[in-house]
């Protein structure tokens, strides 16, 4: 029998899809556990996979094309098997939509509105900058999508607003004409400040907008008001590079680009200039594929940047929100957190020689930075204090350890958590770091595999780094830093002898952690390191 497959929700605020690419066509066979498509959300690029076997009878999203969660994606079923009363009773669901839903719909607008509706006339809402991840405490506006006066129906776009961790399309839960707009482009404001206002036509908000008592949204409407013009005329323009021309051209009409929040982070991240780029989606929609194979095309050797000898050169970059909540959080950790630092060295000879053993295994691949998890994971259960957190009442010790492994990105740092580290073998923690790496670099880490660390190890060996200091990652109370493995002389039975040892630094919170406990918790990770088999007894 016939199964209808819905677009899943692939993320807790997701609300739509986009079908980025198929892998399954019209009369292929699809087995249980297959990938059937790649579909964008407002986080990342996931893959689907199908939880039903048969033939994928019909394709209801085209490549490019966007729906709502819980509206046909697509069909799977027997061969030959007539689908058209599934495609029916589809077609009149989404047109009919039910009381729950429109019941929903009127909570939420309900539920938006941050100023009483004593205070407002009948039909305005006010719309506030909505908190789009667990850890947003402000958003810039990237891109309007509307302007003043424009029509607004339940379900549009509204803004695409960047966050400390992505740039997210935001949609409208109410209809009506936008009347006020309470941030430019490229403007910031805190969560619950004044966003928006909706409502009927010709309605005078100015009052509302000046008044409106959102946290820090007064502040925003009474003082910063007066210094738009002037913080323009203060912002200094980048300095513009020729671009060779192109034959490629958008789509887009009247000057606006229509991109979404994943590709244009992608084309920012490639330098690509999203008006050369020729978009595949839906109207003309630019999307993660289109940025992908952009080939701009070849300079003419007459077009290029003469710069005279001498003549200074710059380029600027507006700091993204995961630079400024990396600038805010570690200035917090370096200013409030009394650091200190422990040194030491250790000796790899027998760590080298139980990796390549180890490595011998068929199917079986652990690095270094795997094997110092491990070690740090069963020296953190017997020190509880270096595994703790500082609150301004309390200190809490955790009993279970999860260890957070720092990864570069483009824009910075982030710290996927290996969770239970201790009870994990190396190859499964070997397994986690590679996959959260390569999610890190991908940009399609869950906000839940970032939280919860309880410390952090740093390693910058392989850039070739002996020896560097951290800034504890809080509210943990340790981070290890990691250097690279240094071939040269040391003293061994009073001989000279080639020796192999590797220099870590643990930066620790002297409110949590004293110099003695840290000293022991060295001690005892040196045992682990050195002795490496002992992590398997």
């Amino acid at each position: 029998m016939a199964e209808i497959i819905n677009m899943p929700r692939l993320s807790d605020t997701m609300e739509e899809g986009t079908v980025a690419t198929w892998l399954k066509k019209v009369g292929d066979t699809v087995n249980e556990g297959d990938i059937l498509a790649e579909i964008e959300t407002d986080k990342a690029t996931m893959e689907f996979e199908s939880f039903h076997e048969g033939v994928l009878l019909h394709i209801g999203v085209q490549e490019g094309e966007t729906t709502k969660v819980d509206e046909l994606l697509a069909i799977i079923g027997e061969e030959g098997e007539d689908i058209s009363a599934l495609l029916s009773n589809s077609k009149a669901e989404k047109e009919e939509p039910t009381e729950s839903t429109s019941e929903a719909a009127t909570e939420e607008e309900s539920s938006d509105d941050t100023a009483s509706e004593e205070e407002l006339p009948e039909g305005v809402t006010v719309v506030p900058m909505p908190r789009l991840s667990d850890t947003m405490e402000e958003g810039t506006i990237a891109t309007w999508l509307k302007k003043v006066g424009d029509e607004v129906e339940e379900g549009d776009i509204l803004a695409e607003i960047e966050t400390d961790k992505a740039t997210m399309e935001f949609e409208s839960f109410q209809s009506g004409t936008l009347l006020h707009i309470g941030l430019n482009e490229g403007e910031s404001a805190k969560v619950d400040s004044l966003l928006a206002i909706i409502g009927p036509k010709g309605t005078d908000v100015s009052s509302i907008a000046a008044n409106y008592k959102g946290a820090g949204a007064s502040k925003a409407a009474k003082a910063e008001a007066p210094k738009k013009e002037e913080k323009k005329q203060e912002v200094a323009k980048p300095v513009e590079k020729p671009v060779a021309a192109t034959t490629s051209t958008n789509t887009n009409t009247g000057g606006r680009i229509f991109v979404s929040p994943l590709a244009k982070k992608m084309a920012e991240e490639k330098g690509i200039n999203l008006s050369q780029v020729q978009g595949s989606g839906e109207n003309g929609r630019i999307i993660k594929r289109d940025v992908e194979n952009f080939t701009p095309a070849a300079a003419s050797a007459s077009v290029g940047k003469f710069v005279p000898t001498g003549q200074e050169d710059f380029d600027e970059k507006a700091n993204s929100q995961m630079r400024k909540v990396i600038a805010k959080r570690l200035a917090e950790s370096k200013f409030t957190a009394p650091h200190y630092y422990l040194n030491v060295e250790f000796d790899m000879e027998n760590a080298i020689a139980f990796r390549k053993q180890f490595n011998s295994i068929p199917d079986t691949k652990i690095s270094y930075n795997d094997m110092i998890v491990k070690a740090c994971a069963l020296a953190l259960k017997q020190f509880p204090q270096v595994n703790s957190q500082w609150f301004a009442d309390k200190m809490r010790l955790n009993n279970h350890v999860h260890i957070g492994v720092a990864v570069a990105v483009e824009d910075g740092l982030v710290v996927p958590v290996v969770r239970f580290a201790n009870e994990q073998s190396l190859q499964q923690i070997g397994a986690a770091v590679r996959d959260y790496a390569g999610k890190a670099r991908n940009r399609k880490l869950t906000p839940q595999e970032m939280e919860g660390s309880t410390f952090t190890i740093s390693n910058l060996g392989m850039f070739g780094i002996e020896s560097f200091t951290s800034i504890i990652n809080q509210p943990n109370s340790a981070i290890l830093s990691v250097g690279n493995i240094v071939e040269k002389p040391v003293v061994k039975e009073g001989k000279i002898v080639v020796g192999n040892t590797m220099k870590l630094t643990l930066a620790c919170d002297h409110r949590t952690v004293d110099g003695a406990t840290g000293a022991q918790f060295l001690q005892v990770l040196k045992g682990y390191i050195e002795n490496p088999v002992t992590m398997l007894v």
